[in-house]
């Protein structure tokens, strides 16, 4: 089982981060705090129902084992982090582990928006995370910004090239991979005024709402993600929540420039075949303005020419409390 953690704004999107130095110390923190939290024992068997339903309980039984996980690879750029963290009796058969980080921000280069990609095979299969933030506003147009910015990342997006091996091709760029999944603020919004929005939240109408996704809509029309595939939403916008309340923040604040329409910015999508996603949901802490979002996949990894199914995503084991920072993003 491999667990990828991707935070976004680790550190303020302050000119002194974006221009400067970049702090890493958060970085280090994080690790630190993920280690401690995947590698503690496993719950009793015993534990009540009540404490059982706190955390949710993934499909693939060999998440409920208790396994050490180690750092395979980690990333920082500014305010976005990565770090893949895989079971300890699977590392000798992680490879090729490369980097690559692509800044969509100021002038179009730099590090407060873009993505970190980390590519690696397992056994004789490739994998590919991509972790974004992509443009942001709300006005009619902003959405061909982010299409923008996920068309240079998969054309720039590219890993050093390795050793090449007569047995198979290493990938270098995103969708020559096996499987790929990409996650994190993808900025996209509803394409419906606040006060409509908010009608048909107040009706739980999310049918509807989904019928207006930004995302939905430049994806049916070909202009963004094409041939990727993205899970059924089943919960309510994660963007944007006025600070440690339920309330969206457009309900608090009394300056219509300061407000902002519902949305589902946080998003997980994956590219290519043998996966198969098993949990799509969001977390309900309240540190942030957005609410966290996870996804779980079973994926199928090549062995000599057999194949092995293993569980991508968050462990059932921890607690989502424990593993997200104050005001910020975690995926």
């Amino acid at each position: 089982m491999d667990l990828f953690c991707r935070f976004q704004e680790i550190v303020p999107l302050n000119a002194g981060n974006v221009l400067v130095i970049e702090d890493n110390e958060p970085a280090a923190k994080w690790l630190a705090l993920i280690s401690q939290a995947i590698n503690k024992p496993g719950k009793d068997e015993s534990s009540s129902s009540d404490e059982d339903s706190a955390t949710p309980q993934f499909a693939c039984s060999e998440a409920k084992s208790n396994m050490n996980y180690c750092l395979v690879a980690s990333k920082q750029m500014v305010g976005i982090f990565l770090s893949v963290w895989v079971r300890r009796e699977l590392v000798q058969h992680v490879g090729h582990l490369r980097v690559a980080t692509i800044g969509r921000g100021i002038m179009g280069c730099l590090g407060n928006k873009g993505c970190i990609a980390m590519s690696m095979s397992l056994h004789r299969t490739s994998f590919c995370f991509v972790c974004s933030h992509l443009a942001s506003g709300e006005k009619e147009g902003d959405e061909l910004k982010r299409n923008s910015d996920v068309a240079e990342i998969l054309k720039s997006a590219q890993f050093p090239r390795i050793c090449k091996s007569p047995c198979r091709r290493i990938p270098e760029r995103i969708l020559d991979h096996d499987r790929v999944i990409w996650f994190g603020d993808l900025n996209y919004r509803v394409a419906l005024s606040y006060q409509e929005t908010r009608s048909l939240l107040r009706n739980n109408d999310w049918n509807s709402l989904l019928e207006r996704d930004q995302l939905k809509i430049e994806r049916e029309a070909g202009r963004v993600f094409n041939g990727w595939k993205e899970g059924k939403i089943t919960f309510a916008p994660t963007y944007k929540y006025s600070q440690n309340s339920d309330i969206y923040a457009g309900e608090t604040v009394k300056s219509k420039k300061k407000r902002r329409t519902p949305a589902w910015c946080d998003r997980i999508l994956w590219h290519g075949n043998g996966m198969e996603q098993l949990q799509y949901l969001r977390g309900e802490s309240k540190f942030s303005d957005h609410r966290p979002v996870c996804a779980v996949f079973a994926a199928q990894a090549e062995m000599n020419n057999r194949y092995r199914k293993a569980c991508l995503g968050a462990d059932s084991r921890i607690p989502s409390d424990e593993l997200i920072p104050q005001r910020h993003s975690f995926y």
